[in-house]
């Protein structure tokens, strides 16, 4: 076995990691939504399944590696410049739970069995349907529970220039109402809105960078 081979292309292949965590803009390649998780996947194929072939040279790994992280890139790009993409590519947070009813065909949707959705409540410490307020599946999988006693919503409205219509739903309000907020705080369309969230009855508001 030729140890000199595989330890450049170890080395390429660390390379290659700390690049694409930097140029996805990530402390960690943690995967937080199927996109991410397919990227690692990917990743960790070419790296493990080529290191220890000796038939395959140092210039063909290099080059694997370049192709692989251009894809990534350019995913990344697409899903910042289209927000339909991004959706689609992303996906978006489900309410499984809303005014203690479970949104059986939601959870199918997502794949959530009755025996996981439960187990996953008691987790949290919840022991009945009845004192859940909402409970969101976020990208990740994980299973976000508000109780009734709790005032706060605990995701955002506003994500990436787009309303989250379960949250928006879940406060009692409409776009209408949304909007009006946003133009009041002194902004014209949602779409300026980076980020927003619901506290204490109060709508917080952050934007993208104005020209």
């Amino acid at each position: 076995m030729d140890y000199g081979l595989i330890t450049i292309k170890f080395i390429l292949g660390m390379v290659c990691l700390i690049f694409q965590i930097n140029i996805l803009g990530k402390g960690n390649l943690a995967p937080s939504s199927a996109v991410d998780q397919v990227q690692n996947y990917v990743l960790g194929g070419i790296i493990g399944g080529i290191i220890y072939n000796r038939e395959i040279t140092v210039l063909q790994f290099v080059m694997v590696l370049l192709i692989w992280t251009l894809i990534v890139f350019v995913v990344k790009f697409l899903k910042e410049h289209n927000r339909v993409l991004q959706k689609v590519l992303d996906g978006q947070p489900q309410i499984l739970i809303k005014n203690g009813q479970v949104r059986v065909e939601a959870c199918m949707r997502a794949g959530m069995t009755a025996s996981e959705l439960m187990f996953r409540l008691r987790t949290q410490g919840v022991y009945e349907l009845s004192k859940v307020k909402s409970g969101i599946l976020e990208q990740n999988g994980q299973l976000v529970v508000i109780e009734n006693d709790e005032q706060d919503v605990r995701f955002p409205i506003i994500n990436d220039g787009q309303i989250n219509q379960d949250v928006l739903e879940l406060i009692h309000h409409d776009q209408s109402w949304l909007l009006a907020q946003v133009r009041q705080a002194g902004y014209q369309e949602i779409k300026d809105i980076y980020l927003g969230e619901y506290v204490h009855g109060q709508l917080h508001l952050v934007s993208y960078p104005r020209d």
